[in-house]
């Protein structure tokens, strides 16, 4: 029997089957790329909620995983070497996962590269940009007197939908044919726009149709049906 008792997290959120992969997560755009990406992948996984609203990623136990205090996390334990493996950032864990099963990444080397780049471009600007247009068009910083923050945001946010709503012109998927991690990267963050912060109409989603007609794509895939809901909501 697979032994996890060498992380800490699990003394919070105990493995019901430890032989699964762990996942500790929250449903927002971030944590469900993870889930989605195990439900295309077939690995079987054991879900924890990790509840953001309670801070929980801020007590001892979740940062024994994840220093960095955010969802998801996650833990393999058929890690490399046949070993348990714990590993954190949604982007890390979607390249892992599709290293691990052959999957969501093409073979061809030049393709793969340009599917990473692809996730990155999510990482280092389609998910910071939006969350931080999200805080200050519907959360906290919505009553902050000064708009030009949100201007800030709304505008770079607009500007990136702009390159997804090229990237797409005649493709199905972001890498064409084939569906990947480029596509679990992203779609997440374009659909909270809409279904997170009611901001359809500002950022003119509707306008794209390059980019609305993809995101009714992913979101229509089996794999999105289960995931976008896991772990559920409290």
């Amino acid at each position: 029997m697979t032994d996890l008792s060498s992380f800490p997290i699990t003394k919070r959120w105990p493995a019901q089957d430890p032989g699964k992969l762990q996942l500790y997560s929250f449903p927002t755009p971030n944590g469900v790329k993870v889930s989605i990406a195990l439900e295309e992948v077939g690995l079987p996984y054991e879900a924890h909620l990790v509840n953001i609203s309670k801070n929980e990623t801020w007590g001892e136990e979740f940062l024994s995983l994840n220093p960095n205090g955010k969802i998801p996390a996650i833990i393999d334990p058929n890690g490399p070497n046949g070993k348990p493996f714990g590993l954190f950032e949604s982007g890390a864990i979607l390249l892992y996962l599709a290293e691990k099963t052959g999957k969501l990444l093409p073979k061809d080397p030049a393709l793969r590269m340009e599917t990473i780049q692809w996730v990155f471009f999510q990482m280092g600007g389609v998910g910071p940009m939006f969350g931080q247009f999200g805080f200050f068009y519907k959360f906290g910083g919505k009553d902050f007197e000064d708009k030009r923050p949100l201007e800030r945001y709304q505008n770079e946010a607009k500007r990136l939908l702009g390159v997804i709503e090229q990237r797409m012109n005649g493709r199905e998927w972001f890498m064409g044919d084939e569906f990947t991690i480029a596509d679990l990267a992203i779609f997440p963050w374009v659909r909270s726009l809409r279904e997170g912060y009611g901001a359809a109409e500002v950022l003119g989603l509707d306008e794209l149709p390059n980019t609305k007609a993809w995101v009714e794509r992913c979101i229509a895939r089996p794999a999105s049906q289960v995931g976008l809901n896991v772990p559920p909501r409290p």
